[in-house]
Order: structure tokens, then C-alpha cells, then sequence
């Protein structure tokens, strides 16, 4: 099966990388030739880094490396079977690709959104009604390549045998898909958001630190990675966007704290060579939607 990927960022390109190691041919597609040369290096570093802990054979990885081509015009997807929207977490941005793939692929293509907030049916909209009907969203975790979590969400024109399908591919490609209703945040990020605001109300509070916190969160709720260390790994310029899109649907309980805003515009964010909440030789690997 051919597979196509739109946007070449952290969670694009590993979704690509996910179904070249299950032996899928992929497409990945920035409009930037340099993303796409730095998406390709950083791909490798994560198969380098595979190999050297026993998960990937050095063959299986050179392999699954070839798989993916990269492409900067979204004309090259006309012929793949499923293609995944990956790129930034905004809806004209989203749209703008959809309503592209809609005149660009063939009819039996199957759509699939990485969106982690933002409702399937909403954007399905952006989609001629037949189209609808194979249109789907599949909400990967960060770091893809190691974390087999995907929550498969309908929207309300989805097709249930689309659905069926899907999910099947996610277990074919090493994912565990689980099925949500299509909400606003659907339900994992619900509950992360509801851990990370009050988390960062602890520290406004003076209660405890950002490590402790983590530490507790680590050793006391069994939980692989603390949620200030987590924010730092997605950036907490992300999680103030996605809390914005869950207050706007949910009300206050979503509300940003005030000390998350002050840290993103101070530019304390955290992610590639910005400081976060944590140390950096302090911090944990771990994951993250």
C-alpha cells in the first residue's frame, strides 16, 4: 500500500517513518526541500538510535529509511491509498490541505487528520460530501516511533467500514488504536490537559516544584514521564494552544494558567534549544500527544 504524509515536522515525519517500517511505500511532503532534508536526518538519528538499543535490525532500518520519499508538491499523493494530514495545529492551515488533497487524489483515497483537538467533522467540512465519508482521524503520540497509542476518531459522516479499515491498519503498522467519539480534544488530551493545568496552578500556588512534581507524578501515579517534563518535550507553546481550543469548547475548567502564558511569552516554551520548566540533564524521555 502506498501511503502519503503531509508535513514533515516531529509528528509528520515519524508517522511516515511508522508505515516504511511496516514495509508501506510513503510520500512525505513539505513545501520546504531543507524540512524535508532535515526530517530525513532526523529520521535516521531515530532508526540509528533503534538499532543501537536491539528494536531494529541495521537492514530493516536502511530499508524502511529508502521507503520514504520525500516530495515538495502535494500533486505527487494522486495515486496513494491513505494520506495523513500532519501539519500545523491551526484550522486554515488544515483546511488549506484538505481542500487540496480533495481535488488532487483519487476517490478511493482514504483521509486521515493527526489532529490532536480540533473535531473530524469540523474539518471535514472543507470536504465535498462525498469525500466525508472517507475522512477519519487518527491522533498518534509522541514520539510515534515509540509509543503505540493512536485514538481513531469518526466524524459524523465517516463510513464504519472506513472506520474498520483504519483501525486495522493502525495494529498493521504496530499501533494499538482505540476508538473515541468526535469531541473537541477527544479524550486523552481531556484528561492530560485536566493534569497539566492543575499541575502548573501547584507551582503558581508555591506548593511544590516543577521536578517534584514530576517526580511525584513518575513515582506515585506510575507515570513514565512527569507533566512538566512532558510539556518541555512538546512545548508549552503547544499545550497554551491546545488548552485555548479547550476552554473555547468546554469553558473554564480549560482555562490556561496564567504562569504557562507568561512562560511562552517570555519564550520559555522548551523544545530544540529553548529552555523549559526542567533542566535539561534533569529531564526524563518520555511522551506526549
Amino acid at each position: 500500500m502506498k501511503a502519503g504524509v503531509v508535513g514533515a515536522g516531529l509528528m509528520g515525519a515519524e508517522i511516515a517513518l511508522v508505515f516504511a517500517l511496516a514495509g508501506h511505500a510513503v510520500l512525505l511532503h513539505d513545501r520546504s526541500a531543507e524540512v524535508l532534508d532535515r526530517a530525513i536526518a532526523r529520521l535516521r538519528g531515530v532508526l540509528d538510535k533503534g538499532v543501537a538499543r536491539g528494536t531494529y535490525a541495521r537492514e530493516a532500518a536502511d530499508a524502511a529509511l529508502a521507503r520514504i520519499g520525500p516530495v515538495t508538491s502535494l500533486d505527487a499523493m494522486c495515486d496513494c491509498a491513505i494520506v495523513t494530514e500532519a501539519v500545523y495545529e491551526a484550522l486554515e492551515a488544515k483546511a488549506e490541505v484538505l481542500r487540496a488533497l480533495d481535488r488532487i487524489c483519487a476517490p478511493s483515497c482514504i483521509f486521515a487528520t493527526n489532529t490532536s483537538t480540533l473535531p473530524i467533522s469540523t474539518l471535514a467540512a472543507f470536504l465535498t460530501p462525498e469525500r466525508r465519508v472517507r475522512f477519519i482521524g487518527t491522533h498518534y503520540f509522541s514520539p510515534v516511533s515509540r509509543m503505540q497509542l493512536v485514538e481513531v476518531i469518526s466524524g459524523f459522516a465517516t463510513d464504519a467500514a472506513v472506520a474498520d479499515q483504519v483501525t486495522a491498519l493502525m495494529r498493521d503498522i504496530g499501533k494499538q488504536p482505540v476508538r473515541v467519539r468526535d469531541v473537541a480534544g477527544f479524550a486523552v488530551n481531556r484528561m492530560l490537559h485536566a493534569l497539566l493545568i492543575e499541575a502548573v496552578k501547584l507551582v503558581e500556588e508555591g506548593v511544590a516544584t516543577p521536578a517534584d512534581l514530576d517526580t511525584a507524578c513518575r513515582l506515585g501515579l506510575g507515570h513514565p514521564i512527569g507533566p512538566f517534563a512532558m510539556m518541555d518535550v512538546v512545548t508549552s507553546d503547544l499545550c497554551l494552544q491546545v488548552q485555548e481550543i479547550l476552554q473555547d469548547a468546554y469553558g473554564e475548567r480549560f482555562r490556561p494558567p496564567a504562569l504557562l502564558k507568561q512562560r511562552v511569552a517570555a519564550g520559555l516554551g522548551g523544545g530544540r534549544g529553548r529552555p523549559g520548566w526542567i533542566e535539561k540533564e534533569t529531564r526524563h524521555e518520555g511522551s506526549a500527544g
